[in-house]
């Protein structure tokens, strides 16, 4: 790892252009890789290009730099561009950029902790038993011996915050602790992180959440227990679709069913579906995979082209194979 992590490196202070790229609908992992890049890159005197399939959540604008995400796939067009890195994503159609970057010449560089990750990178920077992206940048910054400043610190501890579920999911390892431990000393500001990420429900998110929760049903034979939201209800409570995202690592906490699910209708009427379990005998990602998703053995997500009842007789179709 720290052999590839020097190799990067060199090829970031190399390069002419770079761009750098996290999945659709980007959470606090990918947002606090991005934007603790662009901090090293702008002390280096590297202006980066950030591309972003989808907006981002105004409640990630505590962090530094995101104001300079695009949108326009016009910036692969951008001749200058000679090196590309994809953070936190398992494969480059979760990125949304799987046609843009086919025939691109510049060299890509994969930095990510899903173990579904294919390594579709030039160099590959994987490594499936950390517990965020963050934690792998974390290392990447100490094998360089590049300085981390509290800006630096804070974006690393909201990934690690943001994947562990603040420190509560299967993903919380005895490293993950430490690291958290080591960012806290350099100055990471837990509070900020607190304020803007776990203090932010309005009283209409906490009330579409308990109409998801009044809507639990378990599956006895798959050992689920699922629940969903349709469009009327997000627009009848005046919620966006991503302001439910914390509802699946809620269910993580149920007792009584191996595997929990929440379903959600998106604008374009497909089912939007995230897996979350705590048994280490069953494996969400593999059940995600054969619905076009993918993710971690705990934690999982997809999208379908299909309602709620081709999801569920999907995946009992995957469960009788």
């Amino acid at each position: 790892m720290e052999g590839i992590a020097k190799q990067i490196n060199y090829e970031i202070l190399q390069a002419e252009k770079i761009l750098i790229i996290p999945h659709k609908n980007p959470d606090g992992d990918a947002l606090g890789s991005i934007s603790a890049l662009v901090e090293y890159l702008l002390s280096r005197g590297i202006e980066p290009e950030i591309f972003c399939h989808t907006d981002v959540q105004n409640k990630y604008f505590f962090l530094p730099h995101l104001h300079l995400i695009k949108n326009d796939p016009l910036i692969f067009t951008d001749e200058k561009i000679d090196l590309i890195i994809v953070v936190d994503t398992g494969d480059l159609t979760h990125a949304g950029v799987d046609q843009y970057l086919k025939n691109h010449p510049a060299k890509v560089v994969n930095i990510d902790h899903h173990h579904t990750n294919p390594k579709y990178g030039h160099l590959n920077l994987v490594a499936a038993n950390f517990s965020s992206t963050t934690q792998i940048i974390y290392n990447f910054f100490r094998y360089n011996n590049i300085a981390i400043n509290h800006q630096i610190a804070t974006c690393l501890l909201t990934g690690l915050i943001s994947d562990t579920e603040n420190f509560t999911n299967g993903a919380t390892t005895s490293l993950a602790m430490s690291t958290a431990g080591e960012l806290v000393r350099y100055g990471a500001n837990y509070k900020l992180i607190n304020n803007w990420l776990l203090k932010n429900k309005t009283l209409n998110i906490l009330r579409l959440w308990g109409l998801a929760l009044s809507r639990l049903q378990k599956h006895e034979q798959m050992d689920l227990v699922y629940t969903y939201l349709n469009q009327e209800d997000f627009q009848k409570y005046e919620v966006e679709e991503n302001e439910t995202d914390g509802i699946a690592n809620f269910l993580n906490k149920l007792d009584g069913a191996k595997v929990s699910l929440i379903l959600k209708e998106t604008a374009d009427q497909k089912t939007k579906g995230s897996f979350r379990t705590t048994f280490n005998d069953t494996d969400v990602s593999a059940i995600a995979k054969h619905l076009g998703g993918g993710g971690h053995k705990k934690a999982s997500g997809f999208v379908y082209g299909g309602n709620k009842e081709d999801v569920l007789k999907k995946i009992a179709e995957v469960h009788k194979n």
